[in-house]
């Protein structure tokens, strides 16, 4: 008698917890790796290409939105929001190929330091990669000769994508604060 209570009581136990972890509430289910193309074997990809940062002029492609907050030091431009729709190239000259664009937007958010919020998506044009993008956000400190940006997912064939991205400055105008850097994404994928 006491087996048939123990082998009650496992089952009992057995569909309580089966229940509760596929409980449906009418705005979620579970889904099938297969079903969301992710029975493929995961890869790894490394990007490189030239962030075309054009501030000034009649072709700007970052402009002030927010501008920064008068009473902070404005070496760091702290409160400035600064929408994006950069060209992606395959050198760092504003003439080279055409490969993306980082369309977003960064803002100042270090009172200290010029300390940057990138929030941005990659948006690829070519071969495979066309109508694909990366979406990257997260701190850059421009002043440091390398920062590292985490890659919190994208779409098309960088549907769950996770991975890290390292920006290094190639080149800064200070007269017109027009600024190249070069991007390395190194990207998880299916």
């Amino acid at each position: 008698m006491a087996t048939q209570y123990l082998i009650f009581f496992l089952l009992l136990s057995s569909y309580t917890l089966t229940s509760v972890s596929t409980e449906e509430t009418g705005f979620v289910r579970s889904l099938d790796r297969e079903m969301m193309a992710m029975e493929k074997k995961e890869k790894i990809s490394h990007f490189r290409f030239y962030w075309q940062d054009i501030v000034g002029g009649n072709n700007a492609t970052s402009v002030v939105i927010v501008p920064p907050l008068p009473k902070y030091n404005p070496a760091n431009a702290f409160g400035m929001v600064r929408i994006i729709d950069n060209a992606l190239t395959l050198g760092p000259e504003l003439s080279s190929k055409l490969v993306g664009r980082a369309e977003g937007f960064y803002a100042s958010t270090s009172q200290t330091e010029l300390d940057l919020l990138m929030v941005m998506s990659f948006a690829l044009f070519e071969g495979r990669y066309n109508g694909s993008s990366i979406t990257i956000v997260g701190r850059n400190v421009a002043y440091n000769t390398v920062r590292e940006l985490p890659v919190i997912g994208g779409s098309g064939v960088f549907r769950f994508a996770k991975g890290y991205a390292e920006a290094r400055t190639h080149f800064f105008d200070p007269k017109t604060q027009d600024t190249v850097v070069e991007y390395n994404v190194y990207v998880f994928h299916y």
